[in-house]
């Protein structure tokens, strides 16, 4: 089956059994328009009225290079008011020399190009400033992620994009473990934190990743989630009055004794702190009695139970089988040929 029918059942597992944005492989011309059409059977024939409902990310074939697909995709959407995230890959020392600060100045004369496109296509396209730049390993020559470089490429890009009042797409869960372990943690905070710091306003790859971005673990997912939990916690306010001071239970309790009992933690105590759904908390023995389980073990299990609980979300009555009817038909006319252009 062609790559463009393929992406259209992708599209129509992507409507029915999630309600999240659908994102589309921005591959020239005839993927996007096929995304078009299909978003106009759930949104209707006005894609822009209420704010653009789909968009695609434009990687630049680095260095200094827009491919054909990747223009092709980028003008489709901007004629439709549709959004283009323009994302040079590059890695330091491969595709573009090896500092940073060179590395970063390829990239942003990079993005501005597509970014500058769009508005030449369509004046007031939606498009947001990306950037995907790391550094290479220079012992394989494999992209390396999670690195304190690659933490660098994502700060100042995000100031970059500030500079010319554009939003911004950085990384989250980036990291080159092969399995839901410590690497994989620590690499993915070293993404992830400063995406958060730089105001990232897009995040891609936020869970899930492993390997590089070869392969994806539902482990990770559910570790990833738990991480952006705590992140989404952490940036709330921390309330100052009088109640939240409490500072006459405080004076009651005095010196040496406790809180557990006061009125003031019976009152909050299952409301005060975050409460996390992965992490393990309990003593050794109460642990080993318990089975053992380890992180990513306890998130194997986790994902199961929540993937029994499934339900797809609500369609309006007509649009799944409209759906349908458009991708059976596309698939029969585009099977067997891969067009891009």
């Amino acid at each position: 089956m062609g790559r463009a029918a393929r992406d259209d059942g992708r599209r129509y597992l992507g409507y029915t059994l999630t309600d999240k944005v659908v994102l589309e492989a921005a591959h020239g011309r005839v993927i996007p328009t096929d995304a078009l059409n299909i978003a106009r059977l759930v949104f209707g024939d006005d894609l822009t009225s209420g704010g653009p409902v789909t968009g695609g990310i434009i990687n630049v074939n680095s260095p200094l290079v827009y491919d054909e697909r990747m223009l092709g995709g980028l003008m489709t959407l901007a004629r439709a008011g549709q959004v283009n995230i323009i994302t040079p890959f590059i890695l330091a020392g491969a595709m573009s020399p090896i500092t940073l600060a060179a590395a970063l100045a390829q990239q942003n004369a990079e993005a501005l190009a597509g970014v500058a496109l769009t508005q030449l296509v369509r004046p007031g396209a939606p498009v947001i400033y990306g950037g995907f730049t790391t550094n290479v390993d220079m012992k394989s020559g494999s992209p390396a992620f999670g690195t304190p470089e690659g933490a660098w490429a994502l700060t100042i890009g995000a100031q970059l994009a500030r500079r010319y009042r554009l939003p911004y797409r950085g990384s989250g869960s980036l990291n080159t473990s092969k399995v839901p372990d410590a690497q994989a943690a620590y690499e993915t905070m070293w993404t992830l934190w400063p995406a958060i710091q730089a105001h990232t306003n897009f995040v891609v790859h936020s869970v899930g990743w492993l390997e590089g971005g070869l392969t994806v673990s539902y482990e990770k997912f559910i570790i990833d989630v738990e991480l952006l939990a705590m992140f989404y916690h952490f940036l709330g306010e921390i309330e100052i009055n009088d109640d939240t001071l409490a500072l006459e239970m405080i004076a009651e309790v005095g010196p040496g004794g406790h809180h557990f009992g006061t009125t003031h933690t019976q009152a909050r105590y299952q409301t005060a702190f975050y409460q996390p759904f992965l992490s393990d908390r309990l003593n050794y023995e109460t642990w080993v009695e318990a089975g053992q389980l380890d992180t990513a073990q306890r998130a194997n299990r986790l994902w199961k139970e929540l993937l029994a609980q499934y339900e797809p979300p609500p369609l309006a009555e007509g649009v799944k089988e409209a759906l349908q009817s458009y991708v059976e038909r596309r698939q029969r006319e585009l099977t067997g040929v891969e067009l891009y252009y």
